[in-house]
């Protein structure tokens, strides 16, 4: 039997981590013969790590540029590091995309550039065309982030309102050859959706771009809608020659996060179950499927019977109404809480693999018989926090928050129910 289940939970959450780690994962996916000189280029919140990792293994000469979240970053010797805003581009965004184009530029058949990609890297790598201004990127991103709209839909915005994205970078490397290494956080695991593909082929248009803001009532301006009914902002499809000379591979995955933590829970003895690595939808309705799985073990032990923990991943939303400090894990949190409340006896955690839970200075929180008994004592409606988009203040005044810092890799959400 665990006789620290809050403790249990939260080594769950760094072994995922863990096995997520450029430092642990890179190693293995670089080719035999590392003698060559390389350009290193990146962008992401695991963008620094991923550098010093390459630093340690690449036996030819390097040099070049990644930018990562602010407070990500990691010391290297030879690959200058700069810190960037997210989820919100900002000028040094924008100051370093430039600096990476033209880095890139005249680069001949003989160089080798290796890409560093990793989730943020949409908003770090932020380099919007002619004719569009960063405020107006801000303004449909904070739009955007706020409407409940999946990750896949907003990268394919990003994607038609940028000069470095969906393939644009790879356009630039050309005739180079290009070797991207990702981390993935995002549930499809797409090349395309991952920091919206610098260096891939994207199959998302213009006009579907155009749809999904429309679709969520985003506001544009008329030179971002004119600049989407233009053959310019489209961008680069399946069998372009300027793709020839690339390479994607990733090396770190949500399910690889979370095959980690299901090893490391039935060597204690517990058994487990993951219910997917790719979940999406409204972060309290997930909550109350999970929810209801979670009841189905404890009264009927199906699909397995207690003790047991279950697994999950992806990246769940929010669509804000509400004035509070949100996170979707904190949100998702809040409405299970509210699901479960007359079966006060689980122990669960949701948490960001990044360390940050949307915006904030936690990567997550811990739900657990504790927090029904500080609620009540504080007078703490919970229905009243999750309709304000609160979770992080419900969570902050049961003192239940999880704050790691940065991890400097990112899989995207981590949720486990231990159910004893």
């Amino acid at each position: 039997m665990i006789s620290n289940p809050e403790a249990f939970l939260i080594d769950l959450f760094h072994t995922a981590i863990n096995a997520a780690h450029p430092k642990v994962v890179l190693a293995k996916y670089l080719p035999k013969n590392t003698n060559k000189r390389a350009v290193v280029i990146g962008a992401g919140k695991a963008a620094a790590s991923m550098a010093q990792a390459l630093e340690q293994h690449w036996q030819g000469p390097l040099s070049g540029l990644v930018v990562t979240r602010y407070g990500h970053n990691e010391t290297c010797k030879h690959i200058e590091v700069v810190e960037a805003a997210h989820p919100i581009p900002d000028d040094a965004g924008q100051a370093v995309a430039k600096r990476i184009m033209q880095l890139v530029d005249g680069l001949t058949k003989d160089d080798i550039v290796v890409c560093l990609l990793s989730g943020g890297g949409s908003s770090l790598l932020s380099l919007p065309p002619e004719g569009i201004n960063l405020s107006d990127k801000q303004a449909i991103n904070k739009s955007l982030l706020k409407s409940g709209a999946a990750i896949d839909e907003i990268n394919c915005v990003r994607k038609h309102l940028s000069a470095i994205k969906g393939g644009r970078l790879a356009k630039a490397c050309f005739p180079a050859t290009v070797h991207t290494y990702a981390i993935s956080d995002v549930p499809s695991d797409e090349a395309t959706v991952i920091a919206s593909g610098p260096t891939v082929a994207d199959p998302t248009t213009s006009i579907q771009a155009l749809s999904i803001l429309e679709s969520y009532h985003i506001q544009i301006p008329n030179n971002v809608r004119n600049w989407l009914k233009s053959p310019e902002s489209e961008t680069l499809k399946q069998g372009d020659p300027a793709l020839e000379n690339t390479h994607f591979t990733l090396i770190a995955t949500p399910k690889d996060a979370l095959d980690a933590a299901q090893t490391q829970a039935e060597k204690a003895g517990i058994k487990s179950l993951i219910l997917g690595d790719k979940i999406e939808g409204e972060s309290k309705e997930v909550a109350k499927v999970h929810g209801a799985i979670t009841l189905n073990i404890a009264v009927h032990g199906q699909p397995l019977s207690p003790p047991c923990v279950i697994l999950s991943g992806g990246e769940t939303t929010v669509a804000v109404k509400g004035s509070g400090r949100g996170g979707r894990n904190a949100e998702f949190l809040l409405s299970l809480a509210i699901f479960l409340q007359k079966q006060q006896h689980f122990y669960v955690i949701a948490a960001d693999t990044d360390g940050i839970d949307g915006s904030e200075d936690n990567a997550g929180c811990l739900l657990t018989p504790q927090t029904y008994k500080n609620a009540k004592l504080k007078q703490l409606n919970l229905q009243s926090y999750l309709d304000n988009n609160d979770g992080y203040g419900f969570f902050e005044a049961t003192e239940q928050l999880i704050k790691t810092g940065a991890t400097r890799t990112n899989v995207n959400d981590f949720r486990a129910i231990l159910i004893l």
